[in-house]
C-alpha cells in the first residue's frame, strides 16, 4: 500500500477529528494501526488529544506541615512514613505518617517489612 496524496488527506483528517489509529486504520483500509501511527507521527499529527479518557485520581494526601514557619533541626529529622496503606486507587489510600527512622523513608514497623536480609527471609 501506498502513502497517496488522497490517502494522506484521509488521514489527516480523520486524526483531527479524532478518530484512534485503530479506527483510521480499518477506514483507510489495507493499512496497519502502526502505520497510521508511523504517518502520523512522521507528518508532524501528534498534537491532539488521547481518545482514552482518563480518571482523575481521587487520591488524597495528607498535609503533614501546615504552617509555614521553619522546621527545628528536630522537626526537620522527623519525616512522616511513606509506606502506602490501601488501594491507590481508593479514597481511604494514604501512607503511614508515623516517623520515619533517619535516613529511611519508613518508620520502625515497615523498615522491619521492607528491609529484611535474605537469611532473615529463608524458611
Amino acid at each position: 500500500m501506498a502513502w497517496t496524496d488522497q490517502r494522506v488527506e484521509m488521514l489527516k483528517k480523520f486524526w483531527l477529528q479524532g478518530f484512534s489509529a485503530s479506527q483510521i486504520a480499518k477506514k483507510l483500509g489495507g493499512v496497519t494501526r502502526n502505520a497510521v501511527i508511523g504517518k502520523a507521527h512522521r507528518m508532524g499529527l501528534t498534537g491532539r488529544l488521547s481518545p482514552i479518557k482518563r480518571q482523575e485520581s481521587k487520591t488524597s494526601v495528607e498535609v503533614f506541615q501546615t504552617d509555614l514557619r521553619p522546621l527545628t533541626d528536630t522537626q526537620a529529622a522527623k519525616k512522616p512514613c511513606m509506606w502506602p496503606v490501601g488501594d491507590p486507587k481508593q479514597s481511604d489510600f494514604h501512607f503511614c505518617g508515623h516517623d520515619s527512622e533517619v535516613g529511611r523513608p519508613y518508620c520502625t514497623e515497615h523498615c522491619v517489612i521492607a528491609y529484611n536480609r535474605k537469611h532473615e527471609t529463608a524458611a
